[in-house]
Parts: structure tokens; C-alpha cells; sequence
């Protein structure tokens, strides 16, 4: 049976968000506090964690970090509930690790079907394990990314991007479009926050000595291109190899 965390301090709350998770067949793990949520997360391992930002000590995205800085939490979806609706609160929490944000007050309905969606999400993406692309190399196992065989740290947001690119190249997604796939649905943060992102994304590649694969297609979005060898024939335009291939 498929297990959730949810972390939550306000004792009504908690009692709603477990009798609506029950309902809908999930097993409920509870915590109502920081130190708590640790101690469930390590002996549970839960297939998801529902985590409020405004937490006894330590807050909701204090927690997060942590999870992503443990191995075995680096890959646990997690849908931060809060009554924080800025801009600003919106993409710490995703720069923390954070995998879709609803804010309070919700509506059950919606946040089962947040829920479903990112385990159903996850659980695809789960099956792969490593993916290459000229040079630059996932291993969604270890979260390592390799770039022209040097290991590169990326923030939990531009891992997500990166990956989600890489799955799908030469295929351009406009800025909706990765809002949706990578901070998750309804995220509600602004279209620029795509731009700032894939900006450091590519600098923390380029700088590493990797050729530029992520494009800019004017008025539409971004893509991943792969690189080719750049035909001898004077005015030949170079083509593409179509496709990615995951190992396992």
C-alpha cells in the first residue's frame, strides 16, 4: 500500500488530510513536528510527504533540504501545504526540493488529485536509471550528473529541468509547458521564473567546458539538442538524431 507522510502541526488539519488519504486507500504516517517527521521518514521510507511550511523549530522547508540531503529521500516526492501564496515563499520552497506547492485553505478533492498525479509522475520516471547525451550524463539512482566526465552540482530545481529536457529532446516546450512538467501543476509562479532557471542551468554546463544543448526557440520555449557532426558540404543544414535512450 502506498504510504504518505504528512507533516502537520495543526491537529484539524491533520485529521482531514488523514481521514481524506485513508479514504482514497493510502496508508497515513503522522508527525506534527520537525524532529517527529525525521524519525517516520528514516523507519517508513514513505512513498510521498505532504509537508506544512510553518512548523514547530525548524520550518516545512527545513525538512525538505534535509530529505533531499539523505540518499534513500533524494527522490521522494513531496507537495509542500501552506497558507504562504508569494511568489517569493513559492520558489524557495521549490529551490529547497519541493515537487508541487498547494496552498491553504484547499480543497481535498484538488490536493487527491496533486497527489495522484505526482506519484503517477514519479512512478514513471522511477523506471529510468541513467541517461547520456553527448556527453552528459543522469544517474537518477545517485542524482550524479557528469558533464564531459566531470561531476556537476545542480540545485534540485535544475536536476528536475535537466532531466525532464533530456528526456524529451529536440521536442521545444514553452515556458507553460515546463512551469507545468517541472514545478508541477498550477504552480502559479510567473513564466520568468523558466528563463532564470534554464539560465543557470546552462551556465553551470557551459562552465564546465560542455557545448551549449539547451536552445532558445524564440517566442516558444526551450529545447535540448543533441550536437552532430557538422556536415562538409557548404550550406548543408546538419539533422538531428531523434530520441534519447534510458538505461537500466
Amino acid at each position: 500500500m502506498t504510504s504518505i507522510l504528512v507533516v502537520e502541526d495543526e491537529p484539524g488539519i491533520q485529521e482531514l488530510l488523514r481521514l481524506n488519504l485513508e479514504m482514497a486507500g493510502y496508508r497515513v504516517v503522522q508527525a506534527m513536528d520537525v524532529a517527529q517527521a525525521q524519525q517516520c521518514a528514516r523507519a517508513q521510507r514513505p512513498d510521498l510527504v505532504l509537508i506544512d511550511w510553518n512548523m514547530p523549530g525548524h520550518p516545512g522547508v527545513w525538512l525538505v533540504r534535509w530529505l533531499r540531503a539523505e540518499g534513500w529521500g533524494q527522490d521522494i516526492p513531496v507537495i509542500m501545504l501552506t497558507a504562504r501564496d508569494d511568489e517569493h515563499d513559492k520558489v524557495l520552497a521549490f529551490e529547497s526540493g519541493v515537487d508541487d506547492y498547494v496552498t491553504k485553505p484547499f480543497r481535498p478533492r484538488e490536493l487527491l488529485a496533486r497527489v495522484q498525479a505526482l506519484l503517477r509522475r514519479c512512478g514513471q520516471r522511477s523506471t529510468c536509471t541513467v541517461l547520456e547525451i553527448d556527453g552528459l550524463v543522469v544517474n537518477r539512482d545517485t542524482r550524479q550528473v557528469m558533464a564531459s566526465g566531470v561531476e556537476i552540482n545542480l540545485g534540485p530545481t535544475e536536476y528536475k529541468l535537466l532531466c525532464f529536457l533530456m528526456t524529451h529532446p529536440q521536442r521545444v516546450h514553452s515556458r507553460a509547458q515546463l512551469l507545468d512538467h517541472v514545478w508541477g501543476t498550477e504552480a502559479e509562479l510567473q513564466e520568468r521564473t523558466v528563463d532564470v532557471y534554464v539560465g543557470r542551468l546552462r551556465g553551470v554546463i557551459e562552465a564546465m567546458g560542455h557545448p551549449p544543448c539547451i536552445e532558445t526557440v524564440r517566442a516558444v520555449g526551450y529545447r535540448f539538442v543533441r550536437r552532430t557532426e557538422e556536415r562538409r558540404t557548404t550550406g548543408t543544414l546538419p539533422s538531428f538524431a531523434q530520441g534519447a535512450a534510458w538505461t537500466s
